[in-house]
């Protein structure tokens, strides 16, 4: 899109468009001012539409536009929205810059998406009170492969419907989603398909197994079967009591049958998990966030169902190392967003704009009927509209601060899973040095127009950074170019980034805390006894704290901004016990002496000083005295000489 024409109009004269400036500074070939395009003047549309690589700077008469793409047979064209976002607003500032930045970021090129196509086959099993489920199963039965679950006390229906089966039970557990749920149940009876009367039903049985692609529950008051089970693509459920909430569920039930391309929301890379080692849990942040239950422990790290994933994020915000980072889009495309967005804007103006991240849906709503309704947006405020606002966090809310923004608000709504941005907010804040970052939650637009023309903080960063690396190095680069001269930050507990605190009087440096850190922030010296740590590549798991034997160790969540955390440090260092048979260095002395001090005459393999002595010997020496003792199990004497044929040969001769 970097070489596309941009035709701009100015919806009948209600918003001011500076063609040349926004043409200058972002370098995208602009149109005239146009006045209707959607109406009168569609004649120019088409034409541009037939040249080709044309982006119309109207999305509320995207659909005139597509028809008319398709009348005359191109390619439908991009849209982008410069009227609600900025040039509909009662703030008498200039809207350009504003205007140039929405463009340039709107051009960026937009990465691929990651699907991964999803079959449903239209089998469907109706649960809940018995008049609901039957009436489902009657409007549905034509459409799906419908089977009915009704509970084992229900008396038996009158219907003889064989359009649809019919069982009796409960669901002991489901799993799975669309297209591949999986169903356990207890005392389940199957309908007797012959006889006179009454549906008659097998004798209960449990264990009873089934799968389906779709899952429509009308029960009343029960619990749903799945964590945030509107989350869950192919579970629907729907209070038998209303009969506008059935219509929705049998519209939308009737339409999952055929394949479908579910989006790959996260990525992940094992490698560098930091979940446990050892059977010692270390973070669980991911796990503790995800609201559907699709992040699960799998041995030293967590596995990611796919199928199950909402795309809320909140785990990517959270991770410490990186292992889970969001993919639609990806990180480092979000980093871009801000970057173009606020350079743009710099190009234009000298004043700092302000950043207001904001969903598809409730906030983009909001932001509309404010510019159409109310007072709009204030001209310095720049909406960026994110694809999960739970993956917004510290690191991103950073960035924006250090790129030029002189405040980052994010506008949550009802659906927005909030559980995890509370603390990337406190993160962000700390790190920033004051009050920054703001989570609002609007309900109408009245209450947007407050938060925003309030007052703010209007300065910004004095050299912004570009946003380059993974989501840790970003942060600390933020950092140091928000907090210029200052050293080490104090971070709420929780935070990603930190120091191990070591006592060094109970710590007896038996390492075990090196073998299992994840991200290699312990490290020893090959060389000589020495604890060292990088604090850099702390991710603060906490699995050296649960590991540890003494419990000499303790986490302490801080930012370290010098260079030496860039660089290893030793905590602890300890002369090398020397073999007092070849004198050759070992072990730790300190560690050597204390376990002769409580071994030696005491414990029934040391009660003599010879015995003793082998405590104090390395690996070579202490084999090689054990092997020459009187009480080396393997001694047994000289081996016997081999037999070979020529011994069975001259003994035959001799008989």
């Amino acid at each position: 899109m970097t070489h596309a024409r941009l035709l701009l109009c100015d919806c009948l004269g209600s918003q001011t468009i500076d063609a040349a400036e926004i043409e200058h500074s972002t370098g995208v070939p602009c149109s005239k001012i146009h006045t209707e395009l959607c109406r009168k003047e569609a004649a120019v549309v088409a034409e541009a539409l037939q040249a080709g690589d044309t982006v119309v700077a109207c999305r509320q008469e995207s659909a005139t536009f597509e028809d008319l793409a398709a009348e005359i047979g191109v390619d439908t064209p991009a849209f982008l929205d410069i009227r609600d976002r900025a040039g509909w607003t009662d703030d008498t500032d200039s809207v350009t810059p504003k205007m140039a930045a929405l463009i340039a970021e709107a051009m960026l090129p937009e990465p691929g998406a990651k699907v991964l196509d999803v079959t449903s086959e239209g089998t469907c099993l109706i649960l809940g009170e018995t008049e609901a489920a039957l009436s489902a199963a009657e409007q549905l039965c034509d459409l799906l492969s419908v089977t009915v679950l009704l509970d084992p006390d229900a008396d038996a229906p009158l219907t003889d419907d064989r359009r649809f089966d019919l069982v009796r039970g409960r669901i002991k557990s489901a799993t799975g989603a669309l297209g591949q749920f999986a169903i356990t149940f207890d005392t389940l009876q199957e309908r007797i398909p012959g006889g006179r009367g009454a549906p008659a039903f097998t004798e209960p049985r449990a264990g009873g197994r089934t799968q389906c692609d779709v899952l429509l529950d009308l029960s009343r008051g029960a619990r749903p079967l799945f964590p945030a089970h509107e989350k869950r693509e192919g579970y629907l459920r729907a209070d038998p009591g209303s009969p506008a909430a059935i219509t929705r569920a049998l519209l939308e039930a009737s339409q999952l049958i055929g394949t479908f391309e579910k989006p790959i929301y996260v990525k992940l890379d094992t490698q560098l998990c930091a979940h446990s080692r050892a059977r010692k849990t270390g973070c669980t942040r991911c796990l503790d966030l995800c609201p559907t239950g699709a992040i699960t422990p799998a041995g030293e790290h967590v596995a990611v169902d796919t199928m199950i994933c909402a795309g809320c994020g909140s785990c990517s915000a959270a991770c410490p190392s990186g292992a889970i980072t969001y993919d639609a889009p990806p990180v480092s495309h979000q980093f871009k967003r801000l970057q173009t967005l606020a350079s743009t804007w710099r190009k234009l103006s000298e004043d700092a704009p302000h950043l207001l991240v904001h969903d598809a849906t409730h906030g983009a709503e909001l932001i509309r009927m404010s510019a159409r309704y109310g007072r709009g947006l204030p001209a310095d405020v720049i909406p960026l509209e994110a694809s999960a606002l739970g993956a917004f966090g510290h690191a991103e809310a950073l960035a924006a601060l250090a790129c030029g923004f002189a405040s980052v608000t994010l506008l949550l709504s009802p659906k927005t899973e909030r559980d995890g941005l509370p603390l990337q907010q406190e993160i962000a804040n700390a790190i920033a040095g004051d009050d920054r970052i703001s989570l609002i939650e609007p309900v109408d637009p009245d209450q947007l127009e407050t938060a925003l023309y309030g007052e703010r903080m209007d300065s910004a960063c004095a050299q912004p950074i570009l946003p380059v690396g993974s989501r840790r190095q970003i942060t600390r680069l933020s950092a140091r170019a928000l907090r210029p001269g200052v050293e080490t930050i104090t971070l709420p507990a929780g935070a990603p980034y930190g120091a191990v605190a070591l006592d060094t009087e109970s710590c007896t440096l038996c390492l075990s805390c090196v073998s299992l850190c994840p991200s290699g922030a312990l490290k020893e010296n090959p060389d000589r006894p020495e604890l060292r740590f990088q604090e850099d590549a702390c991710l603060q798991c906490g699995i050296c704290v649960n590991i540890c034997p003494e419990s000499a160790l303790s986490l302490d969540p801080r930012l370290n901004l010098a260079d030496s955390a860039l660089q290893p440090i030793i905590l602890k260092e300890e002369e090398p016990f020397n073999c007092v048979e070849c004198g050759k260095p070992f072990g730790v002395r300190s560690t050597i002496e204390r376990l002769t001090e409580k071994l030696a005459g005491k414990h029934s393999m040391f009660q003599n000083d010879k015995a003793a002595r082998l405590i104090q010997m390395c690996d070579d020496c202490r084999v090689n005295a054990v092997y020459h003792s009187e009480n080396n199990p393997f001694a047994g004497g000289e081996r016997p000489r081999v037999r070979t044929t020529d011994d069975y040969i001259s003994k035959r001769r001799d008989h």
